[in-house]
């Protein structure tokens, strides 16, 4: 059964300090089925207080969003980089345990130097599963966007090399490329059988058009979202979708709202 999750990182941010502690009184506020978390790099000096938080809320939480610097560093690749994103992604796994998750989401690269080297980022992937299946994680790899060539691209690769691999799609992401339309396709149906978690985000802007590069709420853009979702039923996916559209304000306020008639529409469109 599906299920619409909210990622934190919709609700906690640098304006309102990436206070973890405002999720009590966000998650009461939130008509959602659960949680994915989303790990930030200023935390790791304060994990034990953040784990006895979020465990003591005894929240929902299958999946866990990995901090976005580990794909960052890989990419860059300087010294002592990847050494450090290794040691990362293992705290983030074992945070991921504690929490109850059960998918991780991966940035497998990213930051400006994005996919420069990609086959440097590709040679990771079977130490980082293998440190996933440790905690009892399914790890997946979103098609987050490049700057050299394009997400379909690397998720068809890595398919072909690693048939057991799982994908976490970004709606955002790929119509950022022009590819959301891909998904739909026969011939692409090798990458859509290896999707376990969707991303539901809105974008704006054109093929590639960086300074659009936001993350809205549905029917903000230009996403035709009841083609996906159709696309989806007919398709049979049985997975969870996440919302990550920013609900917070420059002053860190958050529009529950917003949030809640997502999750609605989202609904309606589950049930059409």
């Amino acid at each position: 059964m599906n299920r619409i999750l909210c990622s934190t990182g919709a609700l906690i941010g640098r304006p309102n300090g990436r206070n973890f502690r405002l999720l009590e009184d966000c998650a009461a506020r939130l008509d959602c089925d659960g949680f994915e978390f989303m790990l930030y790099e200023t935390w790791y000096d304060q994990l034990d207080e953040l784990i006895d938080y979020v465990t003591s809320l005894h929240l929902n939480i299958p999946t866990f969003h990995v901090e976005k610097q580990v794909g960052d560093r890989i990419s860059r690749n300087e010294e002592g980089d990847v050494e450090t994103a290794l040691e990362r992604f293992g705290i983030n796994c074992r945070v991921a345990e504690a929490f109850g998750a059960k998918i991780l989401v991966l940035h497998l690269w990213g930051g400006i130097d994005s996919d420069k080297d990609i086959e440097h980022n590709f040679s990771y992937y079977p130490q980082l599963r293998s440190t996933a299946c440790e905690h009892g994680l399914t790890l997946t790899v979103e098609n987050v966007v490049c700057n050299r060539q394009d997400p379909m691209t690397h998720l068809m690769t890595l398919a072909a090399r690693h048939p057991d691999i799982g994908f976490t799609f970004d709606t955002k992401m790929a119509a950022f490329h022009d590819q959301l339309n891909l998904l739909y396709q026969p011939e692409n149906r090798g990458v859509f059988d290896h999707v376990r978690h969707m991303h539901i985000n809105d974008y704006g802007g054109g093929y590639k058009e960086w300074t659009k590069l936001r993350t809205l709420h549905p029917g903000q853009g230009n996403v035709d979202f009841a083609e996906l979702f159709a696309f989806l039923k007919d398709a049979g996916y049985t997975g969870d979708f996440t919302v990550e559209a920013t609900s917070f304000d420059q002053t860190g306020a958050i529009d529950f709202d917003a949030l809640n008639r997502t999750f609605a529409m989202l609904q309606d469109l589950l049930e059409a």
